[in-house]
This record gives structure tokens, sequence and C-alpha cells, in this order.
């Protein structure tokens, strides 16, 4: 699908693209609407334009794609909100502050997304109190919020941590049901500044639960409809478009939309109006769609893969550890930061070797079996964890090797409560220096198991 975002843009010039500044801030995207759309009706609605910066130089180098932006046109557009662009930047002050004097010139209402982190690149906040002039206080209320998340008292939370308790003077702040880094409002006369985090499962729920309602008192919306999105793993999107060609008709006036990234498949359905009907014609498409791919799904909601696997091994009073060689820590980085991980997650151990994890875990020497690589090494690397932490489930993710055709490739075993161990052959991507596409299989693999 094709998402709206009005009906023309005042073009960069030639001379404006050629600029140095232009260049760094690549890629571009604008977006323009589809004839007859469902929000055609609404055409006499007073509309605001709104313009999006996204931060981050891992979105420059390509190390993860833009969601924002279709996730921030999608939920949008439905309000009469009309995007006449959108750009990615570094996390640079000064690229930011020419980007902003840009957006900020062709739109009232400005989204930044990235930056309100605890680190020393997080610059966001302080950027936009330089470019606004708008002035910084520490919001008691938000202090309190982060010592109690931390159960730390204010004067021992890092400076980093301390630092996210500052909010614009002139604005207002947005809670974070998910993470540390509230959201951030700056206004002026002329101008609405919104700053979101930029981990997507904190900015979806934000947005839905925070800055719609703050947007729908700021500007005059138009009500919104009515949606329902399903999130699939292990189903390519092609296939979901298949089955719903085939076999499940969409109600009149739908307006579906999808969203892929590193193996997951994000669908939305969309009515114009918030009516009873509207909401139970969704409710029955949700019930056919899972009556077809329903051992796909795994949420209905703002739910992260991560969080759903969490909450099995929750619902189930079980625990997870993990041993990490060739993913370098990224599996346990995912599961430690989904909701309710600290119930579950019983420890990790990443090595840059399975001779060093081995040291690590304790077996090096024991047994010159244990020396060996590939399946049989990752299965005694998961052996290893589970005794090491008494847990009852163990991941390991053996060495990444080179096979005689040149494909990479690494071994994984997962173990179960009843010390019985499945071992995968994966083949990695080159370029997914990140691994996201193997920690989305790995994970899928743990859904399955645990339902």
């Amino acid at each position: 699908m094709t998402h709206i975002c009005g009906q023309t843009h005042r073009g960069l010039s030639i001379r404006q693209f050629q600029s140095g500044f232009w260049c760094r801030i690549l890629p571009i995207i604008l977006l323009w609407p589809v004839a007859g759309s469902a929000a055609s009706s609404h055409e006499d609605a007073p509309t605001t334009n709104y313009m999006i910066v996204v931060t981050g130089s891992e979105l420059l180098k390509g190390d993860y794609a833009d969601g924002h932006t279709h996730f921030l046109t999608r939920t949008m557009h439905p309000l009469g909100l009309r995007c006449i662009g959108s750009m990615s930047v570094d996390d640079q002050p000064d690229d930011i502050k020419e980007a902003l004097q840009f957006a900020t010139g062709k739109a009232d209402l400005v989204f930044v997304t990235g930056g309100l982190g605890p680190t020393d690149s997080d610059i966001t906040r302080q950027t936009l109190a330089a470019f606004t002039g708008i002035t910084l206080h520490e919001h008691p209320d938000v202090l309190h919020k982060l010592e109690e998340r931390y159960d730390t008292p204010q004067d021992q939370l890092r400076p980093g941590l301390r630092r996210q308790t500052l909010v614009p003077t002139a604005g207002t702040y947005l809670r974070n049901a998910k993470g540390s880094a509230v959201g951030l409002v700056f206004e002026s006369a002329s101008s609405v500044i919104a700053a979101l985090p930029g981990p997507p499962r904190e900015l979806q729920p934000m947005v839905r639960n925070e800055l719609l309602k703050y947007l729908g008192q700021r500007f005059d919306l138009r009500p919104a409809g009515c949606s329902l999105t399903l999130r699939f793993v292990g189903i390519g999107q092609s296939s979901i478009q298949q089955t719903l060609k085939e076999h499940i008709p969409l109600p009149p006036n739908t307006v579906p939309s999808s969203q892929f990234r590193n193996g997951r498949v994000d669908f939305s359905f969309s009515l114009p109006e918030d009516t009873p009907r509207h909401r139970k014609q969704l409710q029955q498409l949700q019930q056919k769609i899972i009556h077809h791919l329903g051992d796909y799904i795994y949420a209905t909601d703002d739910s992260s893969l991560e969080d759903h696997v969490v909450g099995l091994l929750e619902s189930r009073n079980q625990t997870l550890a993990i041993a990490e060689v060739g993913t370098g820590g990224s599996l346990t980085s995912q599961i430690s930061s989904a909701s309710g991980a600290d119930n579950v997650f019983s420890g990790a151990f990443v090595a840059p070797t399975e001779g060093k994890l081995r040291t690590l875990l304790g077996t090096s020497g024991d047994d010159p079996a244990e020396q060996t690589s590939g399946a049989e090494a990752a299965e005694q690397l998961a052996a290893a964890a589970a005794r090491f932490t008494s847990s009852n489930w163990t991941c390991a993710i053996g060495q990444i090797q080179t096979d005689e055709s040149g494909a990479i490739f690494v071994h994984v075993a997962v173990r179960t409560p009843e010390a019985h161990v499945q071992t995968q052959y994966v083949r990695l991507r080159a370029g997914d220096t990140r691994h996201s596409r193997l920690v989305t299989q790995l994970l899928n693999q743990l859904r399955q198991q645990l339902r």
C-alpha cells in the first residue's frame, strides 16, 4: 500500500539538493496520496502539514531501515495530518539543526525520532533546546518515575539517566510505558516539534497513547478511524497477501498496509470511522485471518516478538539462558530489553570463540569431545549453560563458519526442560552484521516450542 502524506510538496531545488548538507541526509522520502483512498470522504476536513526528521547514523550506514516514517504516516493520515516530507539525518547537532531549519520552514508540526537516551551520543534533547531557544528543566514527576524504574535514589542515578528528566519549559512531555526516555514537545508561536524515542517498541505505544491525545487538543483533527494490526513471523509478506487474496475478502473501504523487517511482518487494516459496525467488521476480519494464518501470528497489539516469548516463559514459570558466539550478544540484547525479562532471563554468556565460551562456562578441558565444533559443540554449550544457570531452557549459538561453497553458516542448539536438544544449521545473509534475521528465527523457534 502507498501511504498518503499530502497532495503537493514544494520540492527541493537542485542547488539545495547538491549542497553538502542534503547529501548527508539522504534519503529524503516524499509520499503522495492514492486516488480513491478510504479517507476521500474527509477531503474537505482541515489538514495540518507535518514533516519527519529521523536521526541516527545507523540508518545512513544501512544497518537499519527507517520504519518510523511508515508508522507515523499510517497513523497520522486518518486524523487529517498531511506529511510533506521525511528525511534521515546523522545524529550530529549541525545536521539536525539544518534539518529542523528546513522542516520548520515547510510545516507547522515536526516529528523528530531518536537520540533521547542516556548515552553521550543521544543529543536530540540538547539540540532541540538550542534550536528553539526553549530552556530545559528537571521535571519532578519524570525524576520520580526514573527512581522507581531503576530502584535508585535520585542522587545515585547516573548522569546520563538523570539527563532524561529534562523537559521543555515551553511545551510538555510524553510518558514512555516501555522505556526510560520520555518524549518531548517544544511549543512556540509558529511551530510544534515533538521528539520521540528511537526504539519502535517505545515510540509506537507513545504515539498511540500519548502523542495523539496531545495533537487532538492542539490541532483541529478529524476523529480517528479504527484499525487492526496483526504481527506475523515465520511467513513471508507475499504469502500473507496471497492468502488474503484467495480466502479473506476485506470489508468495503478497508485500507490495508504492511511492513516487513528482519523476518517479521506487520499487517494493518484501517477503516475511516470508529463505529461499532466498523469495529465488528475488523473483529470478524481478525477471526478469519487467525483461522487461516494463526500459526504465524504472535501479537495483535504492540507487543514485540521478544515480549511474546518472555510472556510465554512467564506463563509457564520457566527460565531461559543464552550462550552466544557467532551472534555477538544480539539475542541477549533483544531478550533482555523485553518487558518482563527480569522474571525469566536467568543469564547470558557471550564470547568471541567457542573455546573462550567453554572457559567462561567452566567446561574447558573436561573432555576432548568438548573441543569439537559444529552441531555437537552447540549442543555441549547449551548443556553447559543449563548446568551453570539451572535454567529450564537454553539456547546456544556456535561460531560462524564457512562451508566449501563459501556459504556462511552457524549451528544453533535449543535445549528444552526435558533435556531434549534441537540443533539447526542456519545460513547467514552476507551483510547482516547485526544478525537480526537469525535472532528472529531463534525467537520464533522458541515461540513454537513454548506454545
